[in-house]
């Protein structure tokens, strides 16, 4: 199978495409430093020629209110070039509880591209993931001033990157869902437990706060970040992953 991976040089992409190419798929990596723009549309056509299946992992280069219009043009221009080459199945990388969070501006848009895709041309199918181990450090450093750190105790269910690109890969590899798939990770935390895990396991002396109103996860509602019924559990869970990290 032919297959774009959109955004195919970050994290989630550049993972994804050796997946799909170990797996014996062609897979083309696609993004500005491959000469594909995609608030202009320049090189789509080429990436696209011939693709079974297009995986968008692309992301807004802001979190505010500019990712609105961002994501409006990047899925057009994406959903007519795969019209024009014929691409049969559309797959977009989201988040878990995405349309429950109407005050941050950036999962508004990320609403906006899930709807866009629901209402376009191309059977599709959105993956819906919890927020990577690989961010939790930033997450922490948001709000950490003078060794604290404030959290609000929101309730999350974090992921390992390498297990949301297996979760993609049997997606775009398989019948479009035509609906969302949620994945998540196996261990269910609020946000101020992660923090006291990751500062443990660095050997940090910092103190864990709970804030409700620190940081971008304090307009979260309840539970809303956590997946629902039926949703796929990856197997990785954070305490392991932390330790594997500290001994590369």
């Amino acid at each position: 199978m032919k297959i774009t991976v959109i955004g195919g040089t970050g994290l989630i992409g550049s993972q994804l495409v050796t997946t799909l190419r170990n797996a014996g798929h062609d897979v083309v990596a696609a993004s500005l430093s491959s000469g594909v723009d995609l608030l202009t549309g320049a090189g789509l056509d080429d990436a696209l020629a011939g693709a079974h299946t297009v995986v968008n992992v692309s992301n807004s280069p802001t979190f505010d209110d500019k990712s609105l219009p961002f994501f409006r043009t990047t899925v057009g221009n994406l959903l007519s070039a795969g019209e024009r080459a014929g691409v049969r199945h559309q797959v977009a990388l989201s988040i878990v509880g995405v349309d429950q969070v109407p005050g941050l501006d950036y999962y508004r848009a990320k609403t906006l591209q899930e709807d866009l895709l629901r209402e376009g041309p191309t059977p599709y199918s959105i993956v819906r993931v919890t927020q990577f181990f690989e961010f939790m450090d930033a997450v922490l450093s948001w709000t950490t001033d003078d060794g604290v750190v404030r959290l609000p105790a929101t309730p999350v269910q974090p992921i390992a990157s390498a297990d949301v690109v297996a979760a993609l890969a049997d997606v775009a590899t398989g019948e479009p869902l035509n609906g969302t798939l949620d994945v998540a990770g196996p261990d269910l935390l609020t946000l101020d437990e992660v923090g006291r895990i990751t500062l443990a396991a660095r050997g940090d002396g910092g103190e864990v706060v709970v804030d409700a109103g620190a940081g971008m996860f304090a307009a979260v509602p309840g539970d809303v970040l956590t997946p629902g019924p039926g949703a796929r559990l990856a197997p990785t869970h954070y305490r392991d992953w932390l330790k594997t990290r500290a001994t590369v």
